[in-house]
C-alpha cells in the first residue's frame, strides 16, 4: 500500500484525496512531489523567457517581478494555514484596501507614521478576527463569511475616501518601499518577506500547530480527537491572514504612494490562485511553503515575460488562467487514474 485515500470537504464541497506514501525514501518524497514540479517549471520558465524574451534578464525586470509579487507573496503565507484547514479567505484583497486608507487617513491627520502602521496592523487583526468568529463560533461556511466581508471590507474602504486619494507620504517611508539592496536590483521588501517565510515556514512544518493545521485538513473529526483545538486553529489562521493583509496594504500604499479604497481590487484571486498552484490542496491538509513560494514566483515570471513580450494584458490574463485551471485539475485526474489501477488489475 502505497498512499491512503481520505474523505473529507473543503470550502467549496467534497473530494477524494490521497495521503503521501511517507514509507517511501526521503529522496523520492522531495523529488517526486508536486512542490518540486512547480520549482521545475519555475526554473523551466525563468531561463527560457531570459534567452527568448529581451531585457527580461536585467535587474530592473527583476526589481519589478520582485515588487509586483511581493504583496501576493506576503499574502499567500497565511492563506496556505487557511486553505490547508480546508477553509478559505476571500477578504484579504479588500482589507489590504482597507488598511490602506487607515494608512491615509492618519497620514493626512498628521498621527505619526509608526503608530499609523501599527494601527493598521491592528485593523488587519480585527478583520482576521470577524472572519474567524464568524466562522469557528458561528459556525458558518468561511467561503459564504468571507464573500460578504469582502464586500463590507471594500464598501467601508470606498465609503471613507469616495473617489479621492491620499499621497502625502513621508518620504523616507516611500524610499524605503522602492529602494533596492545595492546595485542587486532585489527590493529592499524582500527582506521583511524572507523573514516572514522563514517564521511561517518553521510554524508550519516544525511545530505541532503547524502539523495540527494538516491533520484537521485531512479529518477535523481525527484531529479533534487526537487533542488537536479545531477552532482555535483556525481563528489564529484567519487572524494572521488579516494581520499579513493589512501589513501588505501599508507596502502596497507606500509603493504606489496612493491610498484609495480600490487599492488592490482582485488580488485575493491572484494569492489563492497561487497557493493553489504551488499544491495546496483546496480541500485541505495538503503542501508545503516551498511551493507556494514557487506558484507564486512562477505566476510573476509568466506575467513579466509576457509583458515584456508585448503581449497584451487580456491575453496575460487568459494564460495564467489557463495554467491555474490545470494546476488544479491535473493532481484530480493523477490521483483517480491511480485510484483505478488496483481495481483494473
Amino acid at each position: 500500500m502505497t498512499s491512503i485515500d481520505v474523505n473529507s470537504r473543503g470550502p467549496l464541497g467534497g473530494s477524494d484525496r490521497r495521503i503521501p506514501a511517507y514509507g517511501s525514501p526521503l529522496w523520492r518524497r522531495l523529488l517526486v512531489s508536486r512542490e518540486a514540479t512547480v520549482i521545475g517549471a519555475l526554473i523551466l520558465a525563468w531561463v527560457v523567457a531570459a534567452i527568448a524574451v529581451p531585457y527580461f534578464s536585467s535587474t530592473t525586470t527583476l526589481t519589478f517581478l520582485l515588487l509586483d509579487t511581493a504583496p501576493i507573496l506576503m499574502i499567500a503565507l497565511p492563506m496556505t494555514f487557511v486553505i490547508m484547514t480546508g477553509e478559505i479567505d476571500l477578504s484579504v484583497g479588500s482589507t489590504v484596501g482597507l488598511s490602506s486608507v487607515l494608512l491615509g487617513l492618519l497620514t493626512q491627520a498628521g498621527a505619526p507614521f509608526g503608530w499609523s502602521i501599527v494601527l493598521c496592523l491592528g485593523l488587519g487583526l480585527v478583520c482576521g478576527a470577524l472572519n474567524g468568529f464568524l466562522v469557528t463560533v458561528i459556525g458558518l461556511p468561511s467561503i459564504a463569511v468571507t464573500i460578504g466581508t469582502i464586500a463590507l471590507y471594500r464598501g467601508i474602504a470606498v465609503g471613507l475616501l469616495g473617489t479621492t486619494a491620499i499621497a502625502n507620504f513621508p518620504a523616507f517611508w516611500l524610499n524605503l518601499a522602492q529602494a533596492d539592496i545595492g546595485t542587486t536590483g532585489i527590493p529592499v521588501i524582500m527582506v521583511l518577506i524572507v523573514v516572514l517565510i522563514l517564521a511561517f515556514a518553521a510554524v508550519l512544518h516544525f511545530t505541532p500547530f503547524g502539523r495540527g493545521l494538516v491533520a484537521l485538513g485531512l479529518s477535523s473529526d481525527t484531529a479533534t480527537f487526537s487533542g488537536i483545538n479545531v477552532n482555535r486553529s483556525k481563528f489564529i489562521s484567519f487572524l494572521l491572514t488579516g494581520a499579513v493583509s493589512a501589513l501588505a496594504g501599508v507596502f502596497w500604499t507606500l509603493r504606489y504612494s496612493s491610498a484609495r479604497g480600490d487599492n488592490a481590487t482582485g488580488l485575493e484571486l491572484s494569492v489563492i490562485a497561487a497557493v493553489l498552484l504551488g499544491g495546496v490542496s483546496i480541500f485541505g491538509g495538503k503542501g508545503a511553503l516551498p511551493g507556494v513560494i514557487a506558484g507564486v514566483l512562477l505566476i510573476g515570471v509568466l506575467q513579466s515575460a509576457l509583458q515584456l513580450a508585448n503581449v497584451s494584458s487580456d491575453a496575460i490574463t487568459i494564460v495564467t488562467g489557463v495554467v491555474l485551471i490545470l494546476s488544479v485539475i491535473t493532481p484530480q485526474i493523477i490521483n483517480r487514474t491511480r485510484r483505478r489501477r488496483p481495481r483494473a488489475g
